[in-house]
């Protein structure tokens, strides 16, 4: 590598041409960073004691060996000036050609003849080795045009053209030969990489590590193409990287770093939650411990397919109308849902393996889950842990039916609340202090399909708001009026949506129905139960929640997951975990490994449903549930099982409750009988025992 200050004007002349790549950020600096290098500009180019203005630096490294006449630079870093600098001695040059066309006096400027040939193109150069910038996509077009004095196109860059329009007015007010003095003065930090020795990005990345302007997406995106030949990032950026900001597209910047927590995310399953701010450095060190498996074919193959699926969800762009509408709805209600969406899609694209009608059953039940635990009032600020972790349970074979199971086995804190919770809840709760009351409300009028856009509408209390009631209002509420405001106010039976809240206002009752507009009038299902009340008190709000509560249940409907499917999902866990030991592992002495050798293989021979796990102090047989666990002691064996005590036959009187013991030393399960088998002579007795377990466990 060699560095070194140079005028920006000395690094343009000669016969070359810097090209920025085609993987990195478009053009993006806005007339602010224009003005600012014009005071630069103007103000080393006015003040004859300055010697110069330090610009930054402008990293390259040689595109090719660079035996050719006209030299080609990869420019790794200073994309952003040195094209604002080429629009400002573009706007240079035609302003002093302007000027002597119209023959006003230019002494001492350079012509402009002598502003191209220096530093804007290559005389000799054909083709697209014309120009001494090389841009890439529209910026590249708007540049070329400008450069060509020609009509920029109808797809023209807004930045650059922006940009260009923007320094051209300041040139045509300044003193040309200011403006060129100042030029000449700016000076940049020359670093020129050795081609096949330096590591460009490492280069980038130390010029970068403030991270100013530059998002966690850009700095990947360098990574992985930067390392590359020409060739192939332009085959790598145009199959896949150009697709993803395509399918991103203006919320490129925005999202596609919160897209990449959450693909990292699924690929290492991290035990705590990725950081925004790390993003990048996961990404690098998942890239390198997996580039060598899957290649960076394989690698950007993943990151886009999972960054349309990420589009379809996040960004809104399903196609499927049923699916579109179920994320829309699960969007509504959280942020931290997409690593399992992601999942599901990849299933049901990828794998075939998830129909659907069995994606939207499933979009709909994750819906359902985090509705139901905010009306209960239950934890919600874990939920993007909870995601991950359902995401990760999720099996290729069953994506509809692991779901369940893992949503079932959640732990009482994660828990999916039940029909009788979800429904005390909507109908006891200050529903108008949720965030999701509208949701609740729009949810419920539009059960049908036939619906009703209610964007413009809002929320109405039928008994109003105003502590100073009317009249009409205290006599139809009772004595007790206050309080029957206080407590009923808010709940789901007083509230409804309409378009006329203004005009509703507190209203008396009869009134609110027989306006022009009013409740009489009014085609929302939401509101036909109070068009058929004659008085709005207690008992009808009461039994209207009732009511639009038990139609909630329908909506959200509950977990219902196969039992089966359930304790099968706890064997595989078990077998996962057993995988890592093996019985010969397990210590014994010889008088106990004697006992097991015998005990062993009449277990096994209970049922072909038997399944041996052992771990690190035992040995578990399990159907589904647990039947026996081993527990190797000196010169014996403890057997625990799952039995009842109380409801078991031992003829040998060896069995010992187990439940008199506060703890069993060594034994992972819970049971409740412990066998204690010190002789051969016993085995019999132990198998019996062991047998009512497994007919206990199979029954």
């Amino acid at each position: 590598m060699k560095a070194e200050d140079t005028l920006v004007t000395n690094l343009l002349e000669g016969a070359k041409q810097f090209i920025v790549p085609i993987f990195q950020r478009d053009y993006s600096w806005g007339t602010k960073h224009c003005q600012q290098l014009w005071k630069d500009v103007i103000r080393v180019g006015s003040d004859p004691n300055v010697k110069g203005h330090f610009l930054g630096s402008v990293v390259y490294v040689a595109a090719e060996d660079n035996t050719a006449t006209i030299a080609r630079w990869l420019l790794i870093d200073g994309q952003q000036r040195m094209t604002t600098l080429t629009l400002l001695l573009i706007a240079l040059r035609d302003q002093i050609k302007q000027a002597q066309a119209g023959d006003h006096d230019s002494d001492d400027v350079s012509t402009p003849e002598e502003l191209d040939d220096y530093y804007l193109r290559n005389r000799h150069g054909k083709g697209d080795r014309r120009h001494k910038l090389h841009l890439r996509r529209t910026d590249q077009d708007t540049l070329h045009a400008l450069l060509e004095g020609k009509a920029v196109p109808e797809n023209a860059s807004e930045r650059v053209k922006e940009n260009f329009n923007f320094l051209r007015e300041l040139v045509a007010q300044a003193d040309l030969q200011t403006v060129y003095a100042g030029i000449k003065k700016l000076v940049v930090v020359d670093v020129c990489l050795t081609r096949g020795q330096d590591d460009p990005q490492m280069i980038f990345e130390s010029l970068n590590s403030t991270g100013v302007d530059l998002t966690q997406a850009d700095l990947i995106r360098n990574f992985v193409l930067m390392r590359l030949d020409e060739a192939s990032q332009t085959q790598l950026y145009e199959e896949f990287w150009q697709p993803i900001e395509q399918a991103f597209g203006r919320r490129y910047r925005s999202e596609f770093d919160k897209f990449v927590k959450d693909f990292l995310t699924l690929q290492m399953r991290p035990g705590t939650p990725l950081k925004s701010a790390d993003i990048y450095h996961e990404f690098r060190s998942f890239f390198l411990r997996t580039v060598e498996k899957h290649g960076v074919n394989g690698i950007l193959g993943d990151l886009h397919r999972f960054g349309i699926y990420y589009t379809a969800f996040s960004l809104g762009q399903e196609k499927e109308p049923a699916l579109n509408e179920a994320f829309t709805r699960l969007r509504s209600l959280i942020e931290v849902a997409s690593p399992v969406v992601l999942t599901l899609y990849d299933f049901h694209d990828r794998a075939k393996t998830l129909s659907s009608s069995e994606f939207v059953e499933a979009t709909e039940l994750l819906e359902s889950f985090v509705f139901r635990r905010s009306v209960c009032d239950m934890q919600t600020r874990s939920l993007g842990q909870i995601f991950s972790s359902l995401a990760y349970r999720i099996t290729e074979t069953q994506p509809l039916v692991s779901l369940k199971v893992a949503l079932f086995r959640q732990g009482k804190k994660r828990r999916f609340p039940t029909d009788a919770e979800f429904r005390e809840a909507l109908e006891t709760r200050d529903v108008y202090d949720m965030r999701t009351c509208f949701y609740l409300l729009d949810r419920l009028e539009n059960i049908s399909k036939e619906r009703i856009d209610t964007a413009a509408f809002t929320i109405e209390h039928v008994m109003p708001q105003n502590e100073d009631m009317r009249p009409d209002w205290r006599a139809a509420l009772g004595s007790e009026w206050q309080e029957v405001q206080a407590i009923w106010l808010h709940r789901l039976g007083n509230l409804t949506l309409t378009g006329y809240n203004s005009t509703y206002s507190d209203r008396p009752f009869i009134e609110k129905k027989t306006i022009s507009g009013g409740f009489n009038d009014s085609p929302l299902r939401l509101n036909k139960f109070i068009r058929e009340q004659s008085v709005w008190d207690v008992a009808a709000i009461e039994l209207r929640g009732k009511q639009l509560a038990e139609k909630a249940v329908a909506v959200w409907r509950s977990l219902v997951v196969d039992p089966l499917a359930v304790r099968l999902r706890e064997l595989e866990e078990h077998k996962a975990v057993a995988a890592n030991f093996k019985i010969e592992s397990l210590e014994m002495d010889e008088a106990a490994k004697q006992l097991f050798d015998v005990l062993r293989p009449q277990i096994q021979a209970l049922g072909l449903d038997v399944v041996e796990l052992p771990n690190a102090r035992s040995v578990t047989y399990r159907v589904f549930d647990f039947v026996v666990e081993i527990i190797p002691r000196k010169q014996r064996l403890s057997l625990l099982l799952n039995l009842d005590f109380s409801d078991f036959e031992d003829p040998s009187g060896k069995a010992r409750d187990a439940t008199e013991f506060a703890f069993i030393i060594g034994a992972m399960e819970s049971g409740g009988v412990l066998f204690n088998l010190e002789s051969v002579a016993d085995v019999p007795a132990a198998i019996n025992v062991v047998r009512q377990a497994y007919e206990r466990v199979t029954e």
